[in-house]
């Protein structure tokens, strides 16, 4: 993907990760090792791959945004897998960030809570309590306020910050 992009481009100037998928029962009980083994290898094994493979060649004082979930700043999926692997990104972004501070590559996270999307409709179909989740600005957030959070890491707007996460909440991990 890294290499057909770059071939197709004529080169990166950034990269934005957006991958997520919480599969299985809720709880702990809910968890199997397939479905945990899963949720790892998309939600963490593939931005690590991605990274490894993009970072060389990168050019130099480019960003790369990784799109993770409150879910790894709090509990509150019920899905275990999904939230360790949301908390453990924050780990590759600051590795990421390490290694590529010296070509001043720029690595940070977005970390959106509820957001009203098709997928997002329908984790709430499946869990009804989901909806009834009080924010403080009493809505769900459009995939378009995620997108311009992303906007602003991967523009020279942001050139001064790196391995940071940014939730994109109404609050709801700093004041609910």
């Amino acid at each position: 993907m890294v290499n057909d992009a770059d071939v197709g481009l004529g080169g990166l100037d950034g990269l934005v990760l957006n991958v997520g998928v919480g599969i299985g029962n809720l709880g702990l009980e809910g968890v199997t090792p397939e479905h945990w083994d899963k949720t790892l290898e998309i939600n963490l094994r593939g931005p690590v791959l991605a990274c490894r493979a993009a970072l060389p060649r990168l050019a130099d004082g480019s960003p790369i945004v990784l799109i993770s979930s409150i879910a790894g700043l709090m509990a509150g999926s019920r899905l275990p897998a999904y939230d360790a692997s949301k908390a453990a990104l924050a780990g590759v972004m600051r590795h990421v960030a390490l290694e590529g501070a010296a070509r001043g590559i720029r690595v940070n996270t977005v970390a959106p809570g509820l957001v009203d999307t098709p997928l997002g409709r329908a984790t709430t179909a499946g869990r009804p309590t989901r909806a009834h989740t009080r924010t403080p600005f009493g809505r769900q957030a459009t995939a378009w306020e995620i997108a311009y959070t992303a906007l602003f890491f991967i523009s020279d707007e942001s050139v001064y910050v790196t391995a940071q996460t940014l939730a994109v909440d109404s609050g709801l991990t700093g004041i609910s």
